[in-house]
C-alpha cells in the first residue's frame, strides 16, 4: 500500500503544479487583456478641453425656431414702419391742403 501512497501523493503534487500554471497562465491573459486596453484608449486632447462633435437635433430645432419667431418678428417691424411712413405722408398732404386753404382764404 505504501506504494499506492507514493503514487497518489506523486498525482496530489503533479495536481498542485498544474494549478499553478494554469493559474500562472490565467495571470499572464489577463495582463495581456489589461495591456491592450491601455493601448487602445483614446489620448485626451492636448489642449486640455473637450471637443463637441456637432449639434444635436434639439439644438437645431432650438435655432431654427428662433430664427422663425426672429423672421417674423422683422416681418412686422417692416410692416409697421411702412404704415408709419404712410400715416407722416398721409399726414404732410392733409396740412399741405390746410395750408393752401388757410393762405387762399387770407
Amino acid at each position: 500500500m505504501s506504494d499506492a501512497l507514493r503514487k497518489a501523493e506523486a498525482a496530489v503534487t503533479e495536481a498542485q503544479t498544474d494549478t499553478v500554471a494554469v493559474q500562472l497562465a490565467l495571470a499572464a491573459v489577463e495582463l495581456a487583456k489589461a495591456a491592450t486596453a491601455q493601448q487602445q484608449a483614446p489620448a485626451p486632447p492636448a489642449c486640455g478641453h473637450q471637443q463637441r462633435h456637432g449639434r444635436t437635433v434639439g439644438e437645431w430645432m432650438t435655432i431654427a425656431c428662433a430664427v422663425c419667431v426672429g423672421g417674423v418678428g422683422i416681418a412686422f417691424a417692416s410692416i409697421a414702419i411702412a404704415i408709419g411712413g404712410l400715416s407722416v405722408a398721409v399726414l404732410a398732404l392733409v396740412l399741405r391742403s390746410v395750408w393752401r386753404d388757410f393762405q387762399k382764404s387770407r
